[in-house]
């Protein structure tokens, strides 16, 4: 006879069910199928044996991670060691829904282990009515268990450097393509919107920055004079540009324009102005981000040419995993595609054609070049990727590696070997690791011995509590008591010699009078009869 366990993961615990009548359920698959879905059909096939609730929601984390990674979890063992029986008589066979973990469990138990068919039905019931299966679990309890563990396990499941980022990368170059364009498309606006004021000041100033600003300071041409002149050259940094521009203006053959024109045209030049120098910020929060993701590819090839190697793979992640020959062409795929259906020469490079060692080859070395720096790239990327403490080192060393090949190419001097080049970068990036470890140390020694500090402090303060009365008295209940104890002290000294000087005559006399009698000698008190008698029984 066969018996068949069905072992069930939930977020509140593990789960073990009887299936009743095993082998007709067998065989009648299709029909099983139907009667997961009623709770009273599917409750005469199963039968809860045993259930183990997690005590903790890191417990539950750690058992659903388990069992993720198909390890036996010691509440898991015990679970089933004590629920299980295995006996000889009966044979036994456990199903489950992983195949992985129930490899494990086949290991551990030396049990038959059944995964697919009627068992997958079988666990889809139980996923369906388990909060009503199992006694005093609610379908909102088990609700809010599913997704408070199914977001601990998401956050568990996501570990990364908050530091070391690469989305930010991605998105800051291509805003910085498209401010790009943007920038271009609204100066040349400026120049076809200003120039019909003042059509000699495009060819002074060629650069769109420079002339929004030219346009923004200038406004009305015929309103600018000599004492405009610092403030030209301290745009155009150029004092003979700067006299040309006067000079253009006074015998300009532009039309005049109206105030509400111009002051259109001052807005719209501002707000150029105001995106180009955004522009800048944003390159250099691209180069800071570059240094802390990548610093091997930054140092290797540019920080932007880098950005964009890892934006078109998706991730520095990605990129890593490419070989030297698709880096190589990263960027060029219409024309390799377009080159394979025609049959023509493939490309030779793609984005790190803007690479500076690109164009520093010659014609007939371009190709061998790209491919040498493709591969130094994918390294770089490899390091970035996978390494612990972010340096540069690698990076300078394989820039020093190209140069040294152009070298060659073009004065045939032989490069060092890569074999040599590496052992001495790995010797000084064992030693920015053995400083930077060093700083972490020194800081968390610093942080410790603030937090010892203050605890001492706060020692002190709980040093304070005196007992009284069997009651611990706090400072501040302490100080009250004592300003309540000085309150009677003082009225005590207000009736006492401290008013002697405000007593009247009668009541000095009254108070002689009164010590006089105190110091008479006392009568000798008659003892009463009780105490006779008491002598009389001694």
């Amino acid at each position: 006879m066969v018996l068949l366990h069905v072992l069930f993961e939930h977020a509140a615990g593990y789960a073990l069910f009887v299936v009743k009548e095993v082998e007709e359920i067998g065989m009648l698959l299709p029909q099983v199928e139907e009667c997961v879905l009623s709770i009273g059909k599917f409750n005469s096939m199963v039968s809860l044996a045993a259930f183990f609730p997690f005590k903790s929601a890191q417990g539950a984390l750690e058992n659903m991670n388990a069992i993720s990674e198909g390890v036996v979890h010691a509440d898991l063992k015990l679970f089933l060691e004590t629920n299980l029986p295995l006996s000889r008589k009966k044979k036994l066979m456990l199903g489950v829904s992983d195949a992985k973990i129930g490899a494990a469990l086949q290991e551990e138990f030396t049990v038959s282990i059944q995964t697919g068919g009627v068992v997958a039905e079988i666990c889809r019931g139980l996923r369906l009515h388990f909060h009503s299966l199992v006694k005093g679990l609610t379908g909102l309890a088990a609700s809010k268990a599913q997704l408070g563990l199914g977001h601990s396990y998401s956050r568990a499941k996501v570990k990364f450097n908050v530091n070391r980022v690469d989305n930010m990368i991605i998105q800051s170059i291509a805003l910085l393509d498209q401010l790009d364009k943007d920038i271009n498309t609204f100066s040349m606006r400026v120049r076809e919107w200003y120039g019909y004021h003042f059509p000699e000041l495009i060819k002074i100033v060629p650069d769109n920055f420079m002339y929004c600003r030219m346009a923004q300071l200038i406004g009305n041409r015929k309103e600018l004079s000599e004492e405009s002149l610092p403030s030209l050259e301290e745009i155009v940094m150029d004092a003979p540009k700067a006299q040309a521009i006067l000079e253009a203006s006074r015998s300009s053959m532009g039309m005049d324009i109206s105030p509400i024109d111009l002051i259109n045209i001052e807005r719209f030049s501002a707000r150029v102005v105001s995106l180009a120098s955004y522009r800048l910020e944003l390159q250099e929060y691209l180069r800071s981000k570059m240094s802390q993701v990548a610093p091997n590819l930054a140092a290797l090839i540019g920080e932007v040419v880098g950005a964009r190697l890892i934006s078109h793979a998706g991730s520095l992640t990605n990129l890593a995993k490419y070989p030297a020959s698709t880096v190589q062409i990263l960027g060029a795929e219409k024309a390799l595609f377009r080159a394979l259906k025609t049959k023509g020469n493939t490309p030779k490079y793609g984005l790190i054609f803007h690479s500076t060692f690109i164009g520093r080859a010659a014609a007939k070395n371009k190709g061998r070049i790209s491919r040498y720096l493709a591969n130094k790239c994918t390294i770089a990327s490899r390091i970035d990727c996978f390494s612990d403490v972010p340096t540069s080192v690698y990076g300078d060393k394989l820039r020093g590696q190209v140069e040294e090949r152009l070298s060659f190419y073009e004065t045939g001097d032989v490069p060092r070997k890569n074999v040599d080049v590496m052992k001495e970068a790995v010797k000084e990036a064992s030693d920015v690791a053995t400083e930077i470890k060093r700083k972490m140390e020194k800081k968390e020694k610093k942080r410790q011995k603030r937090a010892k500090k203050l605890q001492d402090q706060n020692g002190g303060a709980d040093s304070d509590v005196e007992e009284t009365n069997g009651v611990d008295e706090t400072p501040r209940k302490k100080k009250k008591k004592l300003k309540t104890e000085a309150v009677p002290a003082e009225e005590s000294a207000a009736t006492g010699n401290g008013t002697e000087e405000a007593e009247t005559p009668a009541k000095k006399k009254k108070k002689r009078k009164s010590e006089a009698v105190d110091s008479e000698p006392a009568e000798e008190v008659p003892e009463t009869p009780v105490s006779d008698k008491k002598k009389k029984k001694k």
